[in-house]
């Protein structure tokens, strides 16, 4: 699948199909078909009924899956004929459907991914010299409703599955030819748990997505390389640590509570005391710290005063603080602080200590902030509708 090269280039995503959808009614042994991203060998078993499945063969399905990135049953060619139809009639092995596609002038590319029920989430690949990091989305829509974030202005749908996650970057490795998993020069290196939705509301779907990930015959990502960011649930970052050890990122965004309280609501619950002290607890090194994500907002967040604020309050935590300058968005009453600001703010920083580099904008040609091209199609949706209704009106 070729990738176009011009700038803001918006394709209509009817020529990029699942790779093998179902219907989902049940089988014929009565139950519902699985799906094979995220099915156990035991599971598969039960529905094939007399058909035997040997452990051997279900290895053969994870090593395709996982490590050559089949799309389709059919194509398990290591399997006879006969046996790939019955494992079709059980399972099936599906990936979203491309609704949209931007590439911006500096390489970054952001999908629009309809899912089977018709709902909608972002993905963004962003590439760079040293690695190439996938923003994977984990609900449809958000419940926290922070101010500066244009997904808040959507309402919560509903949390993804683990396949649905998965499926987000088994596309992108699609897309960018990245198969087979452990070729040397493979485009997608880091997967951020930072688009559509809290990944900590939807804990068991996220968890179950990291462990395929992390497992060796799954994708087999470094720990180091999968990082799961929060606005502060502050009572399941402590499970994060425990049961998946992977790299912690938190959207901070403000030094002091009543400004935080205001931009990131979720800190009325849980304030600013309450998640650095559990940022204190999660299990970290010199060569995996916390990062910090801050956006900078003229005149809300961004004086020097509160540049020394916040090295008091990281004091002790292994950590790297992201300063992001704020994209804007139609609608948003918030905007950037000017470059001298930034560059003063984390100059305060780095004399302290604390390596506080200055993220430099991408895809802001194509709006690559979360939740943008999700509403943008929703509204050219919505106008094709009512278009629709006028003209059905004067008939």
């Amino acid at each position: 699948m070729l990738i176009p090269h011009t700038m803001n280039d918006l394709r209509d995503g009817a020529d990029l199909m699942p790779a093998n959808g179902h219907d989902g009614q049940p089988t014929g042994h009565g139950q519902p078909p699985v799906d094979l991203l995220t099915a156990g060998w035991a599971e598969v078993q039960a529905r094939l009924g007399e058909v035997a499945l040997p452990k051997w063969r279900w290895q053969q399905v994870q090593q395709a899956i996982w490590r050559q990135g089949v799309q389709h049953i059919s194509d398990l060619t290591t399997w006879p004929k006969a046996l790939r139809a019955k494992l079709a009639e059980v399972a099936f092995l599906a990936r979203p459907q491309i609704s949209q596609q931007q590439v911006s002038q500096d390489g970054t590319i952001k999908w629009l991914l309809r899912l089977a029920d018709g709902q909608e989430v972002e993905c963004v690949f962003i590439p760079e010299s040293d690695r190439g990091t996938l923003c994977v989305s984990s609900q449809v829509g958000c419940t926290l409703n922070c101010r500066f974030c244009h997904t808040g202005t959507q309402n919560l749908v509903r949390n993804l599955t683990a396949a649905e996650i998965l499926g987000q970057v088994l596309l992108a490795k699609d897309v960018l030819g990245d198969w087979p998993a452990d070729r040397p020069d493979r485009r997608l290196t880091n997967i951020v748990f930072m688009g559509m939705g809290e990944p900590l509301y939807n804990y068991d779907q996220v968890s179950a997505a990291v462990r395929r990930l992390l497992q060796e015959d799954g994708l087999n990502f470094s720990k180091r390389r999968v990082t799961l960011s929060t606005a502060g649930v502050v009572p399941m970052i402590a499970r994060v640590g425990e049961e998946l050890g992977i790299s912690l990122a938190v959207s901070l965004h403000a030094a002091r509570d009543v400004v935080r309280d205001e931009i990131v609501p979720l800190n009325r619950k849980y304030n600013i005391a309450e998640l650095l002290a559990a940022c204190r607890a999660y299990p970290s090194d010199r060569f995996r710290r916390i990062t910090f994500e801050y956006v900078m907002l003229d005149g809300v967040n961004d004086s020097l005063e509160d540049a020394r604020r916040l090295i008091g309050l990281l004091h002790k935590i292994p950590a790297k603080i992201n300063l992001i300058p704020f994209n804007p968005w139609p609608g948003t009453n918030y905007r950037c602080s000017p470059p001298e600001r930034i560059e003063e703010f984390a100059d305060i920083l780095w004399a302290a200590g604390l390596s506080a580099p200055i993220r430099t904008p991408r895809g802001s040609d194509i709006l690559a902030a979360c939740g943008q091209l999700k509403s943008a199609s929703e509204k050219l949706r919505r106008s094709v509708t009512k278009k629709a209704e006028i003209e059905q009106v004067a008939e």
